[in-house]
């Protein structure tokens, strides 16, 4: 098998989109986010926004790819639930989750204000929409609600009432930059790659500079490193304790995107340094694949396998190569897909598994859930290695 090549990856795609095709259209307005290995779907009525931007993205760039009318169809039918559903015009904000057809969480979250941004600059770029005004918006409302000035960073989260969190985190940090890229590439306006800069380098070298070189999770309102935030939680599924080898690929994927348009040294340097630590502390030599976290002294704390950790890491690994011409990195590349292929691949129905255990024994049957997995990290890190290739 031939993964460094554009027909298995293009093809790779189709497949996890045909997976969803039959049942991932809610008639009763935006996705089913819900799906059980088989790609039958289980609670319907239950959304998230996180999920339902991530759809709008893989529909964006698969029409673009796949010159195709239907999921430009499916791209619209997302963003109509987007702006007439999730987002309230009357408050200004955005619904976080809906259960059972209704609104029941309305914290705002600049984790997910990162994928609206990031939604709306992929359909931008797609040319499904023509117009900046939703991606000014976005930004504008992040500004007014998450930015803090005096970090270069983002605050993470807002209550109902109108009070911010004490909790910092990189997570959406990260997740800004990669949307900050994408409205750049969508507008040409230069003020958005200027913030992913400073986003990157705040977080990937400032705050990792706090802990070592790596990126660490989770900080106070002065963004000064909180060690036990969630230490009895590591699998917290958006704010584990711990060293996430995912999240050290997943900023030498988005150094090396701005690499691309402003070349630095030192975003090259911490990609190396970032992936090749990940990789020697957490790939797992006896059953592949790498784990989901570690701690301080690099002893692994969490031992399952996350699908968008290898996906991610090989999308990381195919861009350091090119970056590098390093062989090692092709040879790292092969390893997460062979891995990838032989465990989270489902042959027989499509789509990626969600996570195993160490043995890559699977938990449960439950393929996607709202707010956890829409196979956007499978599809868009195919595309990130197409875009090379």
């Amino acid at each position: 098998m031939n993964f460094f090549d554009k027909e298995f990856l293009t093809t790779h795609i189709q497949s996890i989109l045909d997976f969803y095709e039959p049942n991932v259209i809610d008639v009763n307005g935006g996705y089913a986010q819900n799906f059980y290995d088989d790609g039958s779907v289980f609670n319907v009525d239950q959304k998230q926004l996180v999920s339902s931007t991530r759809l709008i993205v893989n529909y964006a760039l698969s029409a673009q790819l796949f010159d195709n009318i239907h999921y430009r169809q499916n791209a619209l039918h997302g963003l109509k639930f987007l702006e007439e559903s999730h987002f309230l015009e009357d408050e200004n904000k955005f619904v976080w989750t809906f259960k059972d057809g209704k609104p029941n969480d309305l914290t705002q979250q600049a984790y997910g204000y990162a994928f609206v941004l990031l939604a709306y600059s992929q359909l931008k770029k797609t040319n499904i929409i023509q117009s900046d005004e939703w991606i000014d918006k976005t930004f504008n409302m992040l500004e007014t609600t998450f930015w803090q000035e005096e970090f270069g960073l983002y605050a993470d989260e807002l209550s109902e009432d109108n009070v911010l969190s004490d909790y910092r985190g990189q997570n959406s940090n990260m997740h800004l930059c990669e949307a900050m890229i994408a409205a750049y590439e969508a507008t040409q306006n230069p003020k958005y790659l200027a913030r992913a800069k400073i986003l990157a380098f705040n977080i990937a070298i400032k705050q990792a500079d706090l802990s070592n070189g790596l990126v660490w999770e989770h900080f106070n309102t002065q963004f000064k490193i909180d060690w036990e935030y969630n230490k009895n939680d590591p699998k917290n599924l958006y704010r584990p304790w711990g060293f996430q080898p995912g999240h050290q690929t997943e900023w030498t994927k988005l150094l090396l995107q701005l690499y691309q348009y402003d070349p630095q040294e030192w975003m090259l340097e911490r990609a190396k340094t970032l992936f090749d630590t990940a990789w020697n502390v957490a790939w797992d030599h006896n059953n592949g694949g790498l784990f989901y976290g570690f701690d301080t002294d690099k002893n692994i704390c969490d031992d399952d396998k996350y699908f968008w950790v290898q996906a991610e890491s090989f999308a990381a690994a195919a861009l350091l190569y090119k970056a590098t011409n390093d062989e090692k990195y092709l040879e790292r590349y092969n390893k997460l897909w062979q891995y990838s292929w032989d465990h989270f691949v489902d042959h027989e129905n499509g789509a990626w598994y969600r996570v195993l255990k160490a043995d890559n024994s699977k938990y449960s049957n439950k393929k996607s859930e709202a707010g956890a997995k829409c196979d956007y990290h499978t599809i868009c890190a195919c595309l990130e290695v197409l875009k090379m290739l």
